[in-house]
């Protein structure tokens, strides 16, 4: 069982940045694919970007060049920094963990999830 904790969520200003923590409770991330997800208000859920153990990451074009996802060294913590955020990345922003993925935009095939983490950015 993976438990997942989210932190780092608020306000900002557009053209700011915030960074969303995703911690591990009892385990380490090393052999999970960690993905970040986004849900705005009426909005689908949408797939932001991933984190393979290594440090390869993968991200969707709408935050590529701006957002960056990294692990601690003891692969404890996921990391999403964001930069330059525009009004449209307002959402509740969650972390998943999965083992084996065929599709990585794929939440069903997520096997664990943290509680969503509130980012707001005004115009």
């Amino acid at each position: 069982q993976v438990q997942l904790v989210e932190s780092g969520g608020g306000l900002v200003q557009a053209g700011g940045s915030l960074r969303l923590s995703c911690a591990a409770s009892g385990r380490t991330f090393s052999s999970y694919a960690i993905g970040w997800f986004r849900q705005a208000p009426g909005k689908e859920r949408e797939f932001v970007g991933i984190s393979w153990s290594g440090g390869n990451a993968y991200y969707a074009d709408s935050v590529k060049g701006r957002f960056t996802i990294s692990r601690d060294n003891a692969e404890i913590t996921v990391y999403l920094q964001m930069n330059s955020l525009k009004p449209e990345d307002t959402a509740v922003y969650y972390c998943a963990a999965a083992r084996v993925l065929r599709g990585i935009a794929n939440g069903d095939e997520y096997d664990y999830w943290g509680q969503g983490t509130q980012v707001s950015v005004s115009s």
